[in-house]
């Protein structure tokens, strides 16, 4: 089964929601895969107005990297000016569109006074404050490293607590994602991704939560939580990101 590829990402010169009524803020990929129901990209991914905004020339692969490959891709100037300018218009909040952007979670951060929440990653500490060990599922566990774990805030003593699992890195998922191809088999991705939660709990056994390092990877919860019996966490779960719309 294969979908069409969605319109473009909103650009951020798109006129946000009602400055006065305030809007969560998601800082895009330049991408163009499919958005199904469950990824960040879908309009009814967090169930509060939103805005979506494209950092031009932030392609998947330029993104997904480790801190010295994100840098020298040039890409924080971008992203700095797009946060600013959301703040400006009346963001309350304000994410990301994947979870290796915890490397700017700092730079991000001290831009604007809303909260800044770049990654689903920032969920660990909290995770692991009440486990022994916490999953995370991830698009690249070539390129997941210990510095964005703890640029999550996981402190240095309970790395070796988060165990990290990639999808196949030749399979669809991966390529069709961090290749931005037009057209993605949602069936293939769907078992892909449920495939690297059960090798997770396989090499860990005790794991009862797994965070779904991906934003691209929520569609498939269900799936991964009927296969497994661990808990996923996404980016969507944040309550820091939903909490100015609900004070």
């Amino acid at each position: 089964m294969t979908l069409p590829a969605p319109p473009v990402p909103v650009e951020p010169e798109e006129k946000p929601p009602a400055a006065d009524t305030g809007f969560l803020g998601v800082v895009m990929l330049d991408t163009r895969f499919p958005r199904i129901p469950g990824d960040i990209g879908h309009p009814d991914a967090f169930g509060v107005p939103t805005s979506l905004r494209t950092v031009k020339g932030a392609w998947p692969d330029k993104v997904v990297q480790s801190a010295a490959g994100l840098r020298g891709a040039r890409v924080v100037p971008a992203f700095v000016f797009v946060v600013r300018a959301m703040e400006r218009d009346g963001a309350k909040a304000i994410t990301t569109s994947c979870g290796f952007l915890v490397l700017l979670q700092k730079e991000l951060q001290a831009a604007v006074k809303v909260p800044v929440i770049t990654s689903s990653l920032m969920q660990l500490p909290g995770l692991l404050a009440t486990n022994a060990k916490v999953g995370v599922l991830t698009i690249s566990s070539g390129k997941l490293g210990q510095e964005h774990i703890r640029a999550a805030g996981v402190p240095r003593e309970r790395l070796k607590d988060v165990v990290i699992q990639g999808v196949d890195p030749k399979g669809e998922f991966a390529t069709a994602i961090l290749g931005n191809q037009l057209y993605m088999d949602v069936i293939k991705t769907s078992e892909e991704v449920v495939a690297a939660a059960v090798a997770l709990k396989k090499r860990e056994p005790s794991l009862e939560h797994v965070v779904l390092e991906c934003t691209n990877m929520p569609p498939y919860r269900e799936a991964i939580e009927a296969a497994t019996g661990m808990k996923t966490w996404a980016l969507t779960d944040d309550e820091r990101l939903l909490r100015p719309f609900r004070d």
